[in-house]
């Protein structure tokens, strides 16, 4: 399609799109998600406490949490503590070698956190492991 401008020359439209700022906005999103995607996954506010020996998980894994209030939850959803062997037993087939990891806010006290170990050590499974946080940096600002 060809067309006039003010000064009598003929122009033809531009047919081809640009993708530049297309690209631009996927890779703000992608950012954005790499950041959020962490966060998402906890989903319940609890203050970990804090140990020299942390190492990274990246994998997908089993969490259970008890927050500040003993609210038991298994991933992000609710579930009571007596229910919860039964609940363990038929999501992991492989009780003994499935790994599951607790989640403790540090103000919870020792008799909450050793009733929610004695539950899953009741459905069978032993891979279990506790989940902390490093010790904030001295050189860095800001917590990990």
């Amino acid at each position: 399609m060809a067309f006039t401008n003010s000064q009598g020359r003929t122009q033809s439209s531009l047919s081809e799109i640009n993708i530049t700022p297309f690209v631009d906005v996927v890779l703000v999103l992608l950012i954005i998600f790499m950041l959020t995607a962490p966060i998402i996954q906890s989903g319940i506010e609890v203050n970990v406490p804090h140990t020299q020996t942390v190492r990274e998980i990246t994998e997908p894994r089993l969490v259970l949490t008890i927050d500040r209030d003993q609210n038991v939850f298994l991933g992000s959803d609710p579930v009571k503590l007596a229910e919860l062997p039964q609940i363990l037993h038929d999501r992991v087939k492989d009780p003994e070698h499935h790994p599951i990891y607790l989640r403790c806010d540090e103000n919870v006290t020792f008799g909450a956190f050793a009733a929610l170990m004695d539950v899953v050590k009741q459905s069978g499974m032993t891979n279990v492991s506790i989940v902390t946080q490093p010790y904030p940096s001295k050189g860095k600002s800001g917590a990990s």
